[in-house]
């Protein structure tokens, strides 16, 4: 996962409230078997519209998105965040989110990026012009403008998404602390260690690993 300390740009000035995972991504695109592309159906009904703000020339690649309350409802695909991510989106601004899809953005390296409906009806406006900057180190969004709204961030969530840490990161950070572990288990318990090996001859002879 890619480190991501600070998002700034164009921002796409949607606002449009309980947009749920079907919106984001359509359920005929979950066949795929890569996250590559899916960006080409993101909010593919709301595209289908004339004057849509995804295919406005201005905010073409645009790194955020300033959407409205209780965003990414509905099913609980991964999709979502993966279609996100392969349209640019790297910040989504809402009043709210569903929890489900927070993680999911969590896990893909996309901040979701909570405030008030006033800070957020500001955005919107601000967005149609000019840049809007996230910065995970100050815990702000700013603008041009001097406008600056604080947000909050789960500490931990915050430090996986500046450090570029998805679960398998995590996993390996850990290496040094797991490779201990296993070598006290080794000397304390070494029936263990005996059954372990036993079992991996077994696998290769069976051919199954």
């Amino acid at each position: 996962m890619e480190a991501v300390r600070q998002v700034s740009g164009s921002a796409y000035p949607w606002g449009a409230k309980n947009i749920d995972t079907d919106i984001i991504i359509p359920a005929h695109w979950l066949k795929t078997t890569t996250r590559e592309g899916l960006g080409k159906g993101a909010f593919e009904s709301v595209r289908a519209q004339p004057g849509n703000v995804f295919d406005d020339e201005r905010y073409a690649g645009s790194p955020v998105l300033v959407a409205g309350d209780n965003f990414g409802c509905g099913s609980s695909r991964e999709h979502a965040a993966w279609a996100l991510a392969d349209l640019g989106i790297k910040a989504v601004i809402a009043p709210s989110f569903s929890d489900i899809f927070s993680g999911n953005a969590f896990k893909n390296g996309i901040v979701p990026v909570v405030l008030p409906q006033e800070a957020v009806d500001r955005l919107v406006e601000v967005a149609k012009t000019d840049e809007i900057t996230v910065d995970l180190e100050t815990m702000t969004v700013t603008t041009p403008f001097q406008d600056r709204f604080p947000f909050d961030l789960d500490p931990f969530r915050r430090q996986c998404l500046m450090e570029g840490l998805d679960e398998i990161g995590i996993t390996l950070a850990q290496d040094t602390a797991i490779s201990k572990f296993e070598s006290g288990m080794a000397q304390n318990r070494p029936w263990i260690a005996v059954e372990t090996a036993n079992e991996g001859t077994a696998l290769e002879a069976s051919g199954r690993t």
